[in-house]
């Protein structure tokens, strides 16, 4: 029994380390909606504030990977953790909004890169057999940070007020590089890749590289992007208009609105809990084809809904079934882009997702400005679906025939 717990000692510190990390995000982006609304007194400059996340990683994604796969990674989550964590500490010493816009969209690309590296730094350091488990306890834990973040950020401005939850969100980034320094290197004793002098030949190679694998294993291509098409790009695009079909849909007060964003809330905590229980009892296609399915039906109940209460239940099932697919997913990523390409894939990966989701999120939110806002979400949650049932096939249907299918 002991050799067993020793063996969940380094991957709890990174567990630890990656909650710290995201309550942390939550209570910096809460903080940061305060101080610059304070600042302005505009919504727009809110809008701006979100807007420099996904145009970070697209800007980042371009050429990170290959960087990531040839740097040692637990090194690299280190110093992009510490230099978040500096860059933290002097947003409440800045005064003009141009700058503290530029230092966000710098964290915003630190972070960017942090994804991809963990995740590679994740695969190394935890044994096949273990990664399902594992990423069931990863999925608690953010979910967790979900509500833990902003009822901490709230906590922090009772006590003083956002750039006191600033300062408290850079002490937790440098925690978790303390905590990282802790953790075993795989690399070590091993040689990376020389590092060249960046320059565009070197990120042609790294994307001849990605076109050559997706081209190769189009099963896992058609995978990767059918669930980015369900879990991410349409379920972003749909997201934004969530406050809007509240309010002009629902007819939902400020409070009512609070409360149904809480159920989701308690879905996705419960999800991952019962996630951890039994993700060794079920198949990972199961649980990425079914569980995306799922989310997709508690979507179109949303969309359909005109009360509380069905939205309410829409919102459950939405929040009860992300942790079951966002498992499922990272576990068939894990197990099946290599180790040694990993961040340039996924980065490249990364950037399609981001662009498609910054498309995807414009064409609805023009989209809603023509035609009713219900039936703009009730189509956006029809082809969400559609993605859904294709993704759900194609994991059931016996991966052979589907591998001659694709190839």
């Amino acid at each position: 029994m002991t050799n067993k717990h020793n063996k969940w000692v380094y991957p709890g510190i990174l567990l630890m380390a990656i909650g710290v990390s995201h309550i942390g995000e939550w209570v910096f982006l809460i903080a940061m909606n305060l101080i610059i609304f304070d600042m302005t007194g505009s919504p727009f400059a809110i809008t701006i504030l979100y807007a420099t996340k996904p145009l970070a990683a697209v800007m980042t994604m371009v050429w990170a990977g290959g960087l990531i796969d040839r740097l040692n990674k637990r090194r690299l989550m280190i110093i992009l953790d510490a230099s978040r964590a500096f860059l933290i500490c002097l947003l409440p010493f800045t005064s003009s909004l141009a700058i503290i816009y530029m230092m966000i969209f710098i964290i915003n690309m630190g972070s960017a890169i942090f994804q991809p590296v963990s995740l590679t730094y994740i695969t190394k350091l935890i044994p096949k057999e273990k990664r399902k488990r594992f990423n069931s306890l990863y999925s608690l834990m953010t979910s967790g940070a979900f509500l833990i973040g902003p009822a901490l950020a709230g906590v922090m401005f009772i006590l003083g007020d956002p750039h006191f939850a600033i300062f408290m969100n850079a002490i937790a980034l440098l925690l978790s590089a303390i905590v990282t320094c802790f953790l075993p290197d795989p690399e070590k004793g091993t040689l990376n890749p020389p590092i060249s002098p960046f320059s565009f030949y070197e990120l042609k190679k790294d994307w001849i590289l990605v076109i050559h694998f997706s081209f190769s294993n189009r099963y896992i291509m058609s995978i990767y992007f059918l669930f980015s098409l369900t879990m991410v790009i349409m379920t972003s695009a749909i997201d934004s208009l969530e406050a809007a079909f509240a309010k002009d849909v629902l007819l939902l007060t400020d409070e009512r609105y609070g409360f149904l964003v809480s159920i989701a809330g308690g879905g996705i905590l419960l999800g991952a809990f019962i996630t951890t229980f039994v993700v060794s009892y079920i198949s990972t296609h199961f649980l990425i084809g079914f569980a995306s399915l799922f989310v997709a039906f508690g979507y179109l109940i949303y969309a359909t809904s005109s009360s509380l209460p069905m939205a309410g239940v829409g919102f459950f099932i939405i929040g009860f079934f992300i942790a079951f697919a966002n498992t499922g997913f990272l576990t068939f990523f894990q197990n099946n882009i290599p180790v040694k390409a990993m961040g340039r894939i996924g980065s490249a990966y990364s950037f399609i997702e981001a662009t498609l989701t910054v498309a995807a999120t414009l064409m609805i939110g023009v989209s809603a400005s023509i035609f009713s806002l219900q039936t703009v979400v009730i189509y956006g949650s029809i082809t969400m679906l559609t993605f859904a049932l294709c993704l759900c096939v194609i994991n059931i249907l016996p991966i052979k025939h589907i591998k001659k299918t694709l190839s």
